[in-house]
Parts: structure tokens; C-alpha cells; sequence
């Protein structure tokens, strides 16, 4: 049976069993060490939460196909594989938690944070999201919520796999950066909900050149186009939570899987509205390897599922209400 996937602000027993899941993985021991990955300094065990933290970071520093390489495609993002490699990195981490809660009945929640970019600017930072009960504060590190650091306290979240632009991970051990709407990073707001509806009406999927100068849904919602100078949507997200959120290890803010939750939701809407097709085809040049509809992906499932596998979900979970 389907599970269904919630509004995290609006069903508050998804809200908690995410932050209990989540934590849970980030305490369990899943068997390999940091020497496993490569990571320089004495072998240090990495949790299963913090796998998907290195995956997300090798698939993003791994070029599809190899440089020189149009638009700085790579094997999850800036190209047109980019829903379909997230949506199962979503259900692998469902999987996970579904195991840790026991409960094989527990879907994902998303944050609709085209609800919150409709608040005023000032009211966006306020907003229940970061409340106490659910993704806390921001701050360097952060300091209230489920996820706030406690040096005295070695459960507490913690920062354990760490990344830079040049695609190095090394370990560190510190807490959660966060820096809600920093003039610095240029983006004062969160996406709107007139902007979510606009983008779903955009078709066709993707087009040439699969890069992010490309101008229909996919790069859309991905965030690289743009009508005033700024990251749009799934990328406004990250430069708006900002700290943690912005590197190729991501996922270290429990964040991104609401936001990317939220992004295939969006997917989700487009595919119901205008049918279940995906481009590039098969048809369309080697160059694109990686990214075309029967590619394998690179993924925590391993390079089994293609785009093709993934167009529709409808017999493992659904959402409780598209836009």
C-alpha cells in the first residue's frame, strides 16, 4: 500500500517521527569508516544518516561524462537527471526511516516553502518551520530545536562529514551552521507559491541544451533560470537556509530532504499534469550519457534504476495535495 507524504507544518506526528528518524540514523553505525571513502586522518565510523551525506557529495563532484563537459552537468544535479536522481535518494532514505521508526507506514514529509516566501520577508524567518518542535533556529552553530549542538552532549547533532568546492571531504566534528536570508549570499526570500504555479505549467520537461542555461520545468525548478538575477526555487532554498545547506554535503542539514521533498512534489504535479515523459530519449547524444531516460543513475540504490523506472511512483507513495 502507498504511503502519503504530508505537509511537515500541518500533521504533526509526520513532523515528529521525521526528527526521530533521522536523529536515529545519525546515531547508528552502518558499518563503514571514513578510510572506506577515502577520507584522509585516523578510520572513523560513519553513520547511515551520514552515508547519504557522501553520496549526495560524490554524485554532485562527479561529471556526467567527463569534462569538458556543457553547463557543469554531473550525476544528480544541473542537467536532466536531476528529479529523477533525488527522487531515489528520497525513497532510499524513506526506506531507512521506515525501517528504524518500525513503521512501514511512514511517508516522507515536505516543506511548502512556497507557503512561507507568500509571508513578508521579516515573518519568513518566523515561520513554524523553525520552531523549537520542528528544524529550529539558525546560527553558527545552531542553537535551539532538535538539532541544536550541545558540547557536553555527544548525541546531540552533530557535523560529522564535511566538503568543499573541490570536492575533498574530511572529518570534523562540530554543530549545524545555519544563516537564514545572509545579505552576503544576495537572496532575501523564500520562493512563492504564484511562482511554484508558474513553474508547473511550463513544458516540455527539459530541453537542448540539458544544462542549466535551459529554460523549461526541469531547470526551472531546479533554480538555475532566473527573471531577476537570483537562484530560483529548489536552489533559492539552499542560499536562503544558507551555512550547511549550501556545499555539495547538503544533507548534512535534515533540511534538504524537506526541501527536495517538496521539489518532487512539484515533479510530481507536472507529471500528473502533463503526462509521465522525460527527455533527453535515448535517441539523443552519448554526450548526454548519464542523464538520458534509460541511463543508469548513479544513486544510494546503486546503478540499477534509470529515469524511465522512476516516472511513476504511485504504487509506493503519493502526496496529500499537489499544487
Amino acid at each position: 500500500m502507498a504511503v502519503i507524504r504530508k505537509n511537515i507544518l500541518k500533521d504533526a506526528a509526520a513532523r515528529d517521527k521525521y526528527v526521530k528518524g533521522v536523529t536515529a540514523l545519525k546515531l547508528e553505525p552502518s558499518g563503514k569508516t571514513t578510510t572506506d571513502f577515502g577520507i584522509s586522518g585516523p578510520a572513523k565510523s560513519v553513520s547511515t544518516y551520514d552515508l547519504f551525506v557522501i553520496w549526495h557529495s560524490r554524485a554532485m563532484m562527479t561529471p556526467t561524462p567527463p569534462q569538458p563537459n556543457p553547463g557543469g552537468r554531473n550525476a544528480a544535479h544541473r542537467g536532466s537527471v536531476f528529479l529523477p536522481w533525488h527522487r531515489v535518494m528520497l525513497l532510499a532514505l524513506e526506506q531507512n526511516l521506515q525501517r528504524i521508526l518500525g513503521d512501514n507506514t511512514f511517508g516522507l514529509p515536505y516543506w511548502d516553502w512556497g507557503a512561507d516566501g507568500d509571508l513578508p520577508r521579516a515573518q519568513q524567518k518566523k515561520s513554524p518551520f523553525w520552531a523549537t518542535n520542528c528544524m529550529g533556529g539558525d546560527g553558527k552553530p545552531v542553537q535551539i530545536g532538535p538539532f541544536a549542538f550541545r558540547p557536553a552532549d555527544p548525541k546531540s547533532w552533530r557535523v560529522r562529514i564535511e566538503g568543499n568546492s573541490a570536492a575533498q571531504l574530511k572529518s570534523v566534528n562540530r554543530g549545524l551552521w545555519r544563516a537564514f536570508a545572509d545579505p552576503q549570499n544576495g537572496v532575501p526570500d523564500l520562493p512563492t507559491s504564484a511562482q511554484v504555479s508558474s513553474c508547473v505549467q511550463l513544458t516540455p520537461y527539459d530541453t537542448a541544451n540539458w544544462d542549466t542555461g535551459a529554460d523549461k520545468f526541469r531547470n526551472t525548478l531546479e533554480g538555475w533560470r532566473s527573471s531577476r538575477g537570483q537562484p530560483e526555487h529548489h536552489n533559492r532554498v539552499h542560499v536562503w537556509v544558507g551555512g550547511d545547506m549550501w556545499p555539495s554535503t547538503s544533507p548534512n542539514d535534515p533540511v534538504f530532504y524537506l526541501n527536495h521533498c517538496n521539489a518532487d512534489r512539484l515533479w510530481e504535479a507536472w507529471l500528473r499534469k502533463h503526462g509521465r515523459a522525460y527527455l533527453p530519449d535515448m535517441t539523443a547524444s552519448a554526450n548526454l550519457k548519464g542523464h538520458r531516460i534509460d541511463d543508469q543513475l548513479v544513486s544510494p540504490a546503486g546503478a540499477s534504476a534509470t529515469p524511465r523506472e522512476v516516472l511513476d511512483v504511485g504504487t509506493i507513495y503519493n502526496y496529500d495535495v499537489l499544487p
